[in-house]
């Protein structure tokens, strides 16, 4: 049957600009990788990572020096989730419902909902690879973000890691959970003074649009990182600057990915790990690793647990997500169609199925997400 989807496309976009309301900070943020995007479930997509050779000293001569190879690093991208938020009526739901004109209303909620549960799936999974993937991080999980009045010192903590990773200055993002946001609202009265901010968007519309070169975005994806029970963990041999891999030994119990670490030598920086560990084992810390020499039988301290906060360059964080695959022909449904939320930039795919004395209706999505830079992201953890 051609244009099944043409009479609920009203429908779908009433739905539409409801979903494109939600607290969804890390989707439009992270960039979009059109070469994952062609990938199948669980395909790995490597991105190449190239790096120039050390600097040398130039030596005139006959033939330039014989130098400059590198090892190319690679981050891979995988779509892992290939989801269906399925709605389906039969005919004597529909006749009981149409009579009084409320059968597209309630379609138009059950679609609403349905693109919801899609957008909130993919951004929570956003913001884990985040968390996962930081660098380092500023704060505690002890203290709201921006809870003195009048000080922006966070602003400046992430900023700082970011900037001495070499981090770009362009196209910061900082992505904020809901206390944080609600203490930038409350606490932060330069923000909404319009002679001092210079302009009414905080104090108007609650919003603001960038602050210290980050783009402030809101995110209902964030929940709290519940900290591994790893205690009397020391370091079993001194690391260079920049090691990642660290081994552990003497302590018991779990340092988890996620976990925010710092060693009895080198209080001041606040690590990520990367891949932890459930005994005494070797940790990962994400790039750029340790910035100091850490020494051997050095104590390893797992903080607090934390709302993870996240401030981070664009490029740092990937979503590959498309509509899910059908085999070649097509399969039993009757008609599909593609709809694009303004506001995070997904396509949502709408596909009708009739069935016997019922129809049934997907909204469908196909998506993975990769930190590929990770000294480009900072987490600024609080509570």
């Amino acid at each position: 049957m051609a244009n099944s989807l043409t009479g609920i496309i009203p429908t779908l976009y009433e739905a539409l600009n409801t979903v494109s309301r939600e607290m969804v900070g890390f989707i439009p943020a992270v960039r979009r990788d059109s070469n994952a995007e062609r990938a199948a479930i669980n395909q790995t997509v490597r991105v190449p990572l190239g790096e120039a050779g050390d600097l040398e000293d130039i030596t005139p001569g006959v033939n330039p020096a014989n130098s400059g190879d590198t090892t190319v690093g690679y981050a891979d991208i995988v779509i892992t989730k290939s989801k269906a938020a399925p709605v389906r009526w039969n005919g004597e739901e529909q006749r009981a419902v149409g009579t009084n004109g409320t059968y597209n209303q309630v379609l138009a909620d059950q679609f609403t909902d349905a693109m919801r549960k899609l957008v909130n799936a993919i951004e929570v999974d956003l913001a884990i690879a985040a968390k996962v993937g930081a660098s380092r991080a500023y704060g505690s999980g002890s203290t709201v973000p921006f809870s003195t009045a009048g000080d922006l010192s966070d602003f400046a903590g992430v900023a700082q890691i970011l900037d001495e990773n070499g981090a770009p200055v362009v196209d910061r993002q900082l992505v904020l959970g809901h206390s944080a946001m609600g203490a930038l609202r409350g606490k932060q009265s330069v923000l909404f003074k319009v002679n001092e901010a210079g302009s009414n968007d905080m104090l108007r519309n609650g919003l603001t649009d960038r602050v210290q070169n980050f783009a402030l975005r809101y995110s209902g994806g964030i929940a709290q990182h519940t900290k591994g029970t790893g205690a009397n963990y020391v370091t079993d041999g001194a690391t260079a600057v920049g090691v990642e891999d660290i081994a552990l030994i003497t302590g018991t119990g779990t340092v988890l990915a996620g976990d925010i670490v710092t060693f009895a030598a080198d209080a001041a920086n606040k690590y990520v790990v990367g891949t932890g560990v459930a005994g005494p084992g070797t940790i990962s810390l994400n790039d750029p690793g340790s910035r100091i020499i850490i020494p051997t039988g050095n104590a390893l301290t797992i903080a607090d647990s934390y709302v993870p906060n996240v401030a981070f360059s664009r490029n740092a964080i990937v979503l590959a997500a498309r509509a899910p695959a059908v085999p070649t022909g097509g399969d039993s449904a009757d008609d599909a169609m593609t709809i694009t939320d303004p506001v995070t930039g997904l396509t949502f795919e709408v596909r009708v199925y009739r069935q016997y004395r019922q129809v049934k209706y997907e909204v469908c999505m196909a998506w993975g997400t990769a930190a590929i830079k990770p000294e480009h992201i900072a987490l600024l953890a609080g509570k």
